[in-house]
């Protein structure tokens, strides 16, 4: 099993280092690569600089967006990656603090692959890092870059 890129579109940098520990202590072998906003998010995909560079910012294999974020929010890069025929492949899970209905039914209309809601306990992301782990990148399929 090849480790799968995973970009992770968030602005908080404490949920950022949380998930980065829990990758870690699920053992997950996914090269975790964070972006603290849609703008940033778009450029990456879009492959502007400074994110041009394949061998430091490799093509996400999954991308976890954030719903709520400046400049540009997950919801209009969801938007924007589901229009753009060179991206719209991308697996993308919503994973964000929010598990209002509505949120949840406007995320997959507008083409969301999964939505997970961040638990506030560390055990609990650790659990579902697992879990995530487990399905996306070992039983799915997954398109090659």
């Amino acid at each position: 099993m090849k480790p799968v890129p995973i970009l992770m579109a968030d602005d908080d940098p404490l949920d950022q280092l949380l998930t980065k520990e829990a990758f870690d202590e699920a053992k997950a072998l996914n090269p975790l690569y964070f972006v603290e906003n849609g703008v940033e998010l778009m450029r990456y995909l879009r492959r502007e600089r400074p994110y041009d560079d394949t061998q430091q910012y490799p093509t996400p294999g999954i991308i976890l967006l954030d719903l709520n974020m400046p400049k540009k929010d997950g919801r209009e890069c969801l938007r924007e990656i589901r229009s753009d025929a060179r991206l719209q492949h991308l697996p993308v899970i919503i994973m964000t603090t929010s598990s209002r209905e509505e949120e949840v039914f406007h995320s997959y209309d507008l083409g969301a692959n999964s939505y997970i809601t961040k638990p506030v306990d560390f055990e609990k992301l650790v659990a579902q890092i697992k879990a995530f782990n487990n399905y996306w990148c070992s039983i799915v399929e997954l398109p090659d870059e």
